[in-house]
Formats: C-alpha cells, structure tokens, sequence
C-alpha cells in the first residue's frame, strides 16, 4: 500500500516554520514513496479560531512549492477536510468507546475540579484525574446507571473522559526514537468528547486519521506525550495504528528551547513564512517572502534543520530533496536555527537565478522610486550586483546608482580617497574615457592603469574617487563595469557634478 500522510494544522494564527518544516518532511515523504498528502484544517476548538489563518496557511505553502493531493481546496473521496465540518461523525465514536468500557461520562463542574486541584496544593500534590483519583470524581463510573441517563436526557453539563487501564505500559514504536514506553499511573484521562457536541484534538484526531486510512504520522516532538493516548484509543477502536514519527525541536539561536516568536522579534529574524497580520491585536509579524527570501532557499535552509543527506552536499533541489529523503536520516536531537546559515542559503539562492528569474522580485522597488527603463538594462544591472545580495530587498540599496546620480556623497569615503587635484585627475580620466569610441571596457582599465602608473598615483586613491563621483560612496561592483553599463555620457555627468559640488 502506498502510504497516506497528512499535514494538520490549526488555524488559531500563523504558520510557525516548524510547522512548515513539519509538512516538508511529510512532502518529501509522500513524494519519495509514491505516495499522497493531504492537508486537513483541525479547528474543532473555535475559542482559538482566528479569522485569516486558513486563508494564510494555504497561501504559505503555495509560496513555498509544497503541494498536496487531498483536502482543503483541493477536495478528495475522504473529505470533508474540516474538522468543523465534520462534527457529526465524532459523537458515534466516543459513545462507542463508552459502551465498551474505554471511557466515561464525567459531570464534575469546574468548581469540583478546581477544589480539589486546591486540596492536592495544601498537600503539595499535583491533582490528576487518573486510575487514582477517578473513583473519588463525579462520573458514570461512580454514579448509579439510573442517575447517568438522567443526567444526560435533562441535558447536563458532561465530557467523556477516556479510561486507562491501571499500572499498564503503553509501547509507542516510533520511526526516529525506537520504542518508546510509559506507564499508564503516569497519565490523566484525558476528555475526548464535549456535550456541545465538539471532539477534543484527540478524539477528532484518530478518527479522522483512521477515516482517511494515513499510514504515516509524522508531527513534531510536542506530540509524543499524546502518542500513548492516540496507541491506545487505536487499541480501543480495534484498528491498526499508522506508524509514528516525531520529529526533533527547532531549538532558538541562542540557547536551548523551542523557537518561539519572541526569539525573532529579539534576533531579528522571522519565523513566519509570509508577513502576518493579527486581527485581534493589529499586530504585524514579519515574513520569509516580505523579508527577501527566496522559497528555495527557506524550504532548503529547513529541511536541514533536522535532516541531512548522509554526505555533505548542502544546496538541494526539491526534486533532489525528495530523492534523497529518507526518515532514519533524520535526527532525534533539537535542531539550533542560525540567521547566518539562512543568509547564507538565500545568497547562494539569489546567485543561482538569472537576472530574468530575479527581475520580478526588484520591480516593487523600481516602481517605487519611479524607474522606468529597459528590461535588458534592469536585468544587466541585476548580473552586476547579485554576488551582493543577501535578501532581494537589497537590491535598490545596492544599486540605486544605475538608476539614480547620487545627489550627495559618503564624507568618510571623501576624506580618505579625495584629495587636493583629484578633480583635475577625474577630468582627465573622463576625457580617456570619451575618447575611447566605440568604448571598450577593457581598453578604457588600460588606458586608465596606464595613466595612473605613468604619473605615478596613487591607484587606490584615484580608482575609488572615481566610484564616489559615479557611486556616492566606495562601494559597488568592478569599476570598469560600473562605466560600461552607466556608459561614457553618464560618466561625464556624475564626474562634473562630483568635481563642482566636492571642491566647493
């Protein structure tokens, strides 16, 4: 059989990228072995519901180039791929689990529950409903038969509580930690089901998966505390069990712990695919895609946030992605997410594009500061500063000067490079550059080294006036190219305004 996996999140905000990298592996995995992944929207908890997520969530992965083949928006012969939508399934199945004794009608209020959560403080205990403590509760397994329907026909607060069978050990077998195994003592029982008619995460989530037959779960490592839960309600059910995977922490730059938002708001980093607004508090958090990230270079930079190839190639295609992908490749430990390293990918990223792949991402810019000129032009430009480039905003920081003549000029870079006569020396310079028809720009560096060797100057000094008078600064590609490209007429324009305006 082909395996069946599936990506589920929730829409109670914006995609977190270790949810990105999550769906990546399960992507990679399903393309690997022929097989399908399916997206399903799990908002049965509408108190967290957050209007915009689902519409930001689709969106993300489109950026990205991460496809399913089922569920929301897609469709499919498993659907619907809503939870909410779904909501008359749920009820059969936590019935069902009562009358076979793996669960229970438990009535207690939060007033009941909250008193003896505080009689466990005064004795320094922690209060769990459990095999413990249930028999002292307000529940179907303490209340005559008699009493429990009468409660449920006048319509009384209730949840179904699943039932662990005391002292047992519960085996986990999961694909990257081996056995896992924990006894049941140590676990609550946890409410599958409300009488609002709303499964919890739990209960919706094995139905659902058990419905759309997924062979494979593959989730982050903050759901292993559940695995034992969702083995035995597997067990409960009489169904065969997908295999588990959980994936290792994406642990912040600077320390142990999980990534968190606050970690990118004070490294300065996003950790957010796209820019996210929040509808509740106005809030924006930056994204990859608005912060000049190539959707290449992110899911590359993530997929090694946990994985690697067995060798030490680092820039991937996807289609080498999904041919290399393999789960025992992947790591149990957390994985430090470095800014460095994401830069480094986005760089390698931006100079593997031709100036034709990159020109969409700086016309914003252009249009922003109201350039019009050729697409060749633009795109030679573009072949010119690319090795600068770390993020795709930087392009008009890097080179404004084709597009605009600096109206002022760097003062440090004055005061080291241009000094008494350079003027007449940049005079000279232009006039060799004039004169040179049709211009050759191999030509004009001889001409010009020669001049400057012939009257022995000081190359550095006179070459990067030179750039501050066509530049604004001391910075920018290779001289010679700069004049190619700006050409001999702009040349003469910059270095006249540069000689009037500096020996004022």
């Amino acid at each position: 059989m082909n395996p069946r996996v599936r990506f589920a999140p929730s829409p109670t905000g914006p995609l977190h990228i270790g949810g990105v990298r999550t769906a990546l592996y399960n992507y990679l995995f399903a393309k690997k072995n022929n097989g399908t992944l399916l997206l399903r929207i799990e908002d049965t908890d509408q108190t967290r519901f957050v209007e915009g997520a689902e519409a930001y969530i689709i969106e993300a992965f489109q950026w990205l180039g991460i496809t399913f083949d089922e569920g929301v928006g897609i469709g499919g012969e498993y659907g619907p791929y809503r939870q909410s939508e779904r909501k008359a399934l749920y009820k059969p199945y936590a019935e069902q689990l009562v009358r076979d004794g793996w669960a229970y009608y438990a009535f207690d209020t939060p007033e009941e529950l909250d008193a003896k959560r505080k009689e466990a403080e005064s004795q320094k205990k922690t209060f769990q409903y459990d095999a413990n403590t249930r028999s002292e509760m307000v529940n179907s397994l303490t209340l005559p038969a008699e009493e429990v329907k009468r409660r449920l026909e006048a319509g009384d607060h209730f949840v179904v509580r699943f039932k662990y069978p005391a002292n047992t050990d519960i085996h986990v077998q999961d694909l990257i930690r081996g056995e896992v195994v924990i006894n049941s003592n140590l676990l609550d029982d946890k409410v599958l089901y409300k009488s609002d008619g709303m499964p919890t995460y739990h209960l919706a989530n094995i139905v659902d998966d058990h419905l759309m037959k997924i062979t494979h779960v593959i989730r982050g490592e903050e759901w292993l505390p559940s695995a034992p839960l969702h083995v035995m309600l597997y067990k409960a059910f009489g169904w065969d069990a997908p295999q588990f995977a959980h994936l290792p922490l994406l642990l912040k730059p600077d320390g142990n712990g999980k990534l968190s938002k606050r970690d990118g708001d004070r490294l300065g980093f996003p950790v957010f695919p796209l820019q996210w607004h929040d509808p509740k508090s106005g809030e924006t958090s930056s994204g990859y895609r608005e912060s000049g990230y190539l959707p290449e270079a992110v899911v590359n930079m993530l997929v090694l946030l946990g994985w690697n190839p067995g060798n030490d190639q680092e820039l991937m295609t996807m289609n080498e992605l999904i041919n290399l992908f393999s789960i025992d490749k992947i790591s149990k430990a957390g994985a430090k997410f470095s800014l460095d390293k994401a830069k480094w990918f986005n760089h390698e990223y931006i100079l593997g594009k031709s100036a034709a792949e990159l020109h969409p991402y700086f016309t914003p810019a252009l249009e922003a500061h109201g350039v019009h000129c050729s697409d060749e032009y633009v795109e030679k430009v573009i072949d010119l500063v690319k090795d600068r480039l770390n993020f795709t905003g930087d392009f008009w920081e890097q080179a404004c000067y084709f597009f605009e003549a600096p109206t002022e000029y760097d003062p440090q870079a004055l005061k080291k490079r241009w000094k008494e006569g350079t003027g007449e020396k940049l005079r000279v310079i232009d006039q060799m550059l004039q004169d040179i028809k049709p211009f050759d720009k191999d030509k004009a560096h001889d001409n010009v080294m020669k001049y400057i060797q012939d009257n022995e100057l000081n190359m550095g000094q006179v070459l990067n006036s030179l750039r501050i008078a066509l530049v604004g600064t001391a910075r920018g590609p290779e001289l010679f190219s700069i004049i190619e490209l700006m050409g001999v007429d702009e040349v003469h324009r910059r270095v006249e305004r540069a000689v009037e305006v500096v020996n004022l």
